[in-house]
């Protein structure tokens, strides 16, 4: 069997533990353990290590050889992904190879596990591994769902110990006691109450299955545990045989949410010939791809990192003698899903599609549902799920359109609402005219019309989103107000400070308009001296202003000509 690779600090710490009872665990070294995954990808499986770093030249001297560039940056900080990566399931696939069950006198399980006794059965237990695909999704606190994949495989740990009783002796009779056969009859998985996958007995068993439906559910692994024992009577020179039986049945449960994603699609065409697509729907998910060759891409808010299941960093063996905590030879690794600091984006992030919309329920941050040793741009404020995300496009191949799910390999369904999933978006005409002013204000006539047919747009609140989210109508900004045309397409507003104003349109989504519109803008200018009033109010202002230099002129005068030479001969 192999062992993890431990510091001289470590191994001193594992032979105290043979009487302590304490180990103190580590994932392993990158590169001491091959799992199916490069030196680089192991060294990405650890967001819940200490970050302790360590320089080149001291990990030369510790152990001898170098590192790689992303082994070196995760000795520093956490690794996080665009996309659920498939290491945890490769890793923790093979790495349970490594566990391993005690014999007939000896229990093995984690601290964890749930205990079970009977007569000739101790410390018998059934403990989930790991279920996969799956990703732990950290919505907020006490929201932490388990999401996994209809199709998957869980994993888990059966062992237990038999009790044989100890030979006893009275007057001229003696009773002695063997054991021989002791199974695990039968794993089961159960959906409820309903067994979807069984297997013969395994103390590691594998059960492959498939769920059909949606939604929160529990899955119980079960195992049936027998064993059969001698017993050996010799009383008055005759020896009598029998045999006895006992079972126990085991059991361990896991809320899981099944995760079949499917989602609904909009379209539009911009006048321009460009291409608005759209994508909601109601739970966490990765983003989608435009294009064939997967370049022109979106995603949400969701970022994902890998890291340990920490329950599984030490085991406790039991005898009849007692227990003793060693370090897991197998550890199993989860995917975790988070609202990155980050945000949507979109790639390429310079010629690529534009996010102009996104949309979703408002939540506070998971931060402290993490746990300790997680370095991640996990939001730190409330955040927007982005269960839509809207984007505009120059390319877009409906045909290759891809939703992905935060679970890794499941890919939604796409589906059209009723009612149509296209939106073409009409040009719009935006004009704005100053219609009166004085010294202190003036007034602007603002008009929004079809840029092709000439009709007015009127901005009213009795559309309503046609996918679950709130309703929301277009506007017109100016001078930091918003403004509403009229039946006429037309508004006024007033303005009171000089300058140059850029009056705009926001039309919203178009998905929730139909017929939809483009964005445009109009300029204006006012200054109050571009009015006769202005212009006399500014020579008022400015004479009012120099009346006192003009009478200190005039006095100082008369008083130099008061003192003048020619007036003192007089």
């Amino acid at each position: 069997m192999p062992h993890r690779e431990l510091s001289i600090f470590v191994a001193v710490l594992l032979a105290t533990s043979l009487v302590t009872g304490v180990v103190t665990a580590d994932p392993p070294r990158p590169g001491t353990e091959e799992n199916g995954l490069s030196e680089n990808e192991s060294a990405t499986l650890w967001s819940r290590d200490a970050d302790n770093y360590m320089t080149q030249q001291e990990y030369r001297q510790r152990y001898g050889e170098n590192r790689s560039a992303i082994h070196e940056l995760a000795n520093g900080t956490d690794i996080t992904f665009k996309r659920p990566p498939a290491t945890a399931a490769t890793w923790t696939r093979n790495d349970f190879d490594d566990l391993a069950a005690g014999d007939a006198d000896t229990s093995v399980h984690p601290s964890h596990a749930d205990l079970e006794d009977s007569v000739f059965i101790e410390d018998a237990h059934a403990t989930v591994f790991a279920v996969h695909p799956s990703t732990r999704g950290h919505l907020e606190a006490g929201e932490t769902p388990l999401y996994i994949a209809p199709n998957g495989t869980m994993r888990g740990f059966v062992d237990y110990r038999v009790r044989v009783p100890n030979e006893t002796s009275s007057s001229n009779t003696t009773v002695e006691w063997s054991l021989t056969e002791h199974e695990i009859d039968e794993v089961r998985l159960k959906k409820g109450e309903e067994v979807i996958a069984e297997s013969d007995g395994s103390h590691t068993p594998a059960l492959d299955y498939q769920l059909e439906d949606d939604g929160n559910t529990t899955l119980t692994l079960e195992a049936e545990i027998s064993v059969r024992l001698k017993k050996s009577t010799q009383m008055g020179g005759r020896t009598n045989v029998t045999y006895q039986t006992g079972s126990r049945n085991v059991s361990d449960s896991i809320d899981v949410e099944i995760y079949d994603l499917s989602a609904s699609s909009y379209y539009s065409e911009y006048p321009n010939g460009d291409v608005g697509v759209a994508i909601f729907q109601a739970r966490p998910w990765q983003g989608y791809t435009l294009t064939a060759d997967g370049e022109s891409r979106v995603r949400g808010v969701w970022r994902f990192y890998t890291a340990r299941n920490t329950n599984w960093d030490t085991l406790i063996r039991t005898d009849q003698t007692g227990s003793a905590t060693v370090e897991s030879d197998a550890i199993p690794v989860y995917v975790h899903a988070y609202p990155s600091r980050i945000g949507p984006r979109a790639e390429p992030v310079r010629d690529g599609p534009e996010i102009i919309e996104t949309w979703g329920s408002d939540r506070p941050s998971p931060v402290e549902t993490l746990g300790e040793n997680i370095n991640i741009d996990v939001v730190n404020r409330s955040y927007t799920t982005t269960y839509g995300v809207a984007v505009r496009a120059e390319n877009v191949e409906r045909e290759n359109l891809h939703v992905a799910g935060i679970v890794r390999g499941v890919n939604a369904s796409i589906t059209e609402p009723d009612g149509g999933s296209e939106r073409k978006l009409h040009g719009s005409n935006l004009t704005a005219e100053i219609i009166q002013q004085n010294q202190s204000q003036a007034t602007l006539r603002v008009e929004l019309r079809n840029n092709q047919s000439g009709a007015p747009i009127l901005l009213d609140e009795s559309r309503q989103y046609p996918i679950g989210g709130p309703s929301r109508d277009g506007y017109i900004t100016v001078a930091d107000q918003r403004i509403e045309t009229n039946t006429s397409g037309v508004a006024t507003v007033t303005i009171d400070e000089p300058g140059i104003y850029t009056v705009r349109y926001h039309p919203g989504s178009w998905i929730e308009h139909d017929p939809a519109y483009v964005s445009d803008t109009a300029t204006v200018r006012w200054h109050p001296l571009r009015t006769i009033e202005g212009w006399f109010a500014l020579v008022f202002e400015v004479g009012w202003q120099l009346l006192p230099f003009f009478v200190m002129f005039y006095a100082g005068k008369q008083l130099l000509q008061m003192l003048s030479p020619e007036d003192i001969i007089r």
